[in-house]
């Protein structure tokens, strides 16, 4: 009789063990079985809110870049080929000359020597020609151009200079005060701009004469290879 009392007492403790441990279990089984329930009732409200057929991971969406809203602008193809054609180059036209007037040649043009000048008597270089001429006789200009300046000189009487195209200058001195041209005149060759005269100071010994000189590109020319361009 006192080993079943003892018995009963062991087992009675034994069992609320582990009747502890079945609640337990069957909380654990409970929670997991709302927990799924809960789950599958937020993946069906998903489905149902984008359709049937539409599968929508929630989590993995935050990870996927956008998409360009736009395409990225290409070049056009090109249509054609760069042009290969040669230009054609600009042909200058060719300089006519003439003489400024008609007469012989009474001083010739020396820049490398010295020569003698009557009037002053004394030796000196020469950047032109003298070329004798009547009093009156018509002076022209010996290309196309344009007049720069109309002066009267102290040495060299009354002057014109014309510039013409590549740099050349012609300058016609011991001319009249009847000049008939002015800055800025477009003057073609063979076109009346004065008179001869004798009114270069340093020249008188010579009489009525032109004194006609040529520079290009502000260096002396002798007027004779000035003339032969257009010849």
């Amino acid at each position: 009789m006192s080993d079943n009392k003892h018995f009963g007492r062991g087992f009675g403790g034994k069992g609320y063990y582990i009747a502890l441990i079945l609640c337990a279990a069957a909380i654990g089984i409970t929670s997991y079985v709302y927990y799924r329930n809960t789950e599958n009732v937020e993946e069906v409200s998903v489905q149902e809110s984008y359709g049937e057929d539409v599968l929508v991971d929630v989590v993995a969406t935050e990870d996927v870049p956008a998409l360009a809203t736009q395409p990225q602008a290409t070049q056009p193809a090109a249509t054609t080929p760069p042009s290969t054609a040669a230009t054609t180059p600009t042909v200058k036209k060719a300089m006519k000359t003439v003489s400024p007037v008609s007469g012989e040649e009474i001083s010739g043009y020396s820049m490398e020597a010295l020569s003698y000048n009557q009037t002053t008597r004394d030796w000196r270089v020469h950047n032109g020609v003298d070329i004798a001429a009547e009093a009156g006789t018509e002076v022209v200009a010996a290309a196309d151009g344009e007049v720069y300046t109309v002066y009267e000189d102290d040495a060299m009487g009354h002057t014109v200079v014309i510039r013409h195209q590549d740099g050349y200058i012609t300058k016609y001195s011991s001319l009249s005060q009847d000049v008939v041209v002015q800055p800025g005149d477009t003057v073609t060759a063979g076109q009346v701009i004065g008179y001869a005269s004798d009114s270069a100071l340093l020249e008188t010994t010579l009489g009525s004469h032109v004194h006609f000189s040529v520079t290009c590109q502000d260096k002396p020319m002798d007027p004779a290879e000035f003339l032969s361009i257009g010849q």
